[in-house]
């Protein structure tokens, strides 16, 4: 069977467009039926023209032209031969560089994980930033009574600062540029929010921790400042939580990392094996099906496929929308 979808092309920065593909699914693949599909803070970067070198991650060569996404969910319709895994009307979450972006698309089965009982569809389809993201917090390695100071107010920030507050911090601060994404936070159960422009963020962690730094910092600005923030704020022997994608080399205080013996954990899950990746992804998600973690709050924006352009352009223009998603 040959599926024919619409599929986004990235044909160099800030050249976005719907191209018809053939799908052919071979004896060890899955074709899936998208239902909905969402924008991750990489394909922003890559929509700039900021392709990382290549890694084990990608499947395709990051280069232009460039076929991009892998946020999505779906309903599996086509298996080949060799699949025992999932069968036709099976509900899925992706989890590869699969050009996700587009009405159907196909995968290996190890790119794929079964969607947990009890979970809304909608999550289900954004399983994959919301797993990695929750994945992150429950290994933040925070404890009963910690400081935790979070920066960036982005999806995951905010599904990690959520998870700080449940897992026992006494105080959970979030950092950011903007007002929204803060009270966004701070409805959500963020103690203490701070605008980086207009506070000094040095000088308020110093008062609120009695001049001892933050006990877990999480990074999840994605910058060189944020890490660099961050490295100041941190406590003599504190938990340095790595969580975003930089592609870019930064110039960092490493000084203070050796001399105050932080610890720093990378909480990215997707970036494990499949099959460590398979084990915790359910686990990851129960929560957020237990109704402890609130995600439709940080579904900011929805266009249908067609509206690509029209997506791209408001997630690289406004930094106020949080998870932006797209419905075939």
């Amino acid at each position: 069977m040959t599926v024919r979808t619409k599929a986004a092309l990235l044909r160099g920065p800030y050249d976005i467009t719907l191209v018809d593909r053939e799908l052919t699914c071979a004896e060890d693949e899955v074709i899936v039926k998208n239902h909905l599909i969402g924008i991750c803070g990489s394909d922003k970067t890559f929509f700039r023209g900021q392709l990382p070198p290549k890694t084990a991650e990608f499947r395709q060569e990051p280069k232009f032209p460039f076929y991009l996404g892998h946020e999505s969910g779906g309903t599996v319709v086509e298996v080949g031969a060799k699949v025992r895994e999932y069968k036709p009307g099976d509900e899925v979450i992706a989890f590869g560089w699969n050009n996700n972006f587009a009405e159907y698309f196909k995968a290996k089965v190890w790119e794929l994980q079964p969607v947990p009982e009890g979970l809304d569809k909608d999550l289900a389809c954004l399983g994959e930033p919301i797993a990695c993201a929750m994945y992150s917090g429950m290994n933040s390695g925070v404890q009963l009574g910690d400081t935790v100071v979070v920066i960036g107010g982005g999806f995951a920030g905010q599904i990690i600062a959520q998870c700080a507050k449940k897992k026992g911090a006494e105080k959970v601060v979030v950092v950011d540029v903007l007002d929204g994404k803060l009270q966004l936070a701070k409805k959500l159960g963020a103690d203490i929010i701070i605008n980086s422009t207009r506070e000094n963020v040095v000088e308020a962690v110093k008062v609120l921790t009695q001049g001892r730094g933050a006990d877990v910092v999480v990074e999840a600005a994605g910058s060189e400042a944020s890490i660099n923030l961050c490295t100041e704020i941190i406590k003599h022997n504190g938990k340095f939580v790595w969580y975003s994608w930089l592609t870019t080399p930064v110039k960092l205080n490493i000084s203070r990392w050796h001399d105050d013996g932080l610890e720093f954990i990378n909480t990215c899950l997707v970036h494990h094996t499949y099959q460590q990746r398979y084990i915790w992804t359910p686990v990851a998600l129960r929560p957020v099906i237990q109704g402890l973690i609130d995600i439709k709050p940080l579904i900011t924006h929805e266009f249908k496929l067609d509206q690509i352009k029209e997506a791209f352009k408001l997630v690289d223009k406004d930094d106020s929308a949080i998870k932006v998603v797209l419905r075939p």
